[in-house]
């Protein structure tokens, strides 16, 4: 078992310039803080694991090839493997817990 302070975690990503900071590996999932700038770029290509994004802070849409979903506190966002998406529109700082099943590969 092990538990995280999400207030520590996000103090350590903001001392750094990297955008994701991860903070969970297993091998069946991994975790991470994800922050965008308002007005930024999200430069991500499809992965290829299942992805689930919780929104901790910020207003943006994400973006899919055919569709786009509201990013705003408190919302759970999916997108499957392979799947091309963005965070676009980004109109406030933008914070998301993000889960990937199964790991992330580098």
């Amino acid at each position: 078992m092990q538990s995280f302070d999400l207030k520590n975690i996000q103090k350590q990503a903001g001392e750094s310039e990297e955008r994701y900071l991860e903070f969970l590996r297993v091998p069946s999932m991994s975790v991470g803080l994800y922050r965008l700038p308002a007005g930024g770029t999200d430069l991500q290509s499809p992965h290829k694991q299942d992805e689930v994004y919780y929104v901790l802070a910020g207003k943006a849409k994400l973006q899919g090839a055919t569709e786009s979903r509201d990013a705003f506190p408190g919302a759970v966002l999916f997108v499957e493997a392979g799947a091309q998406h963005k965070f676009v529109d980004i109109e406030e700082d933008l914070e998301l817990l993000v889960f990937f099943t199964p790991a992330e590969q580098s």
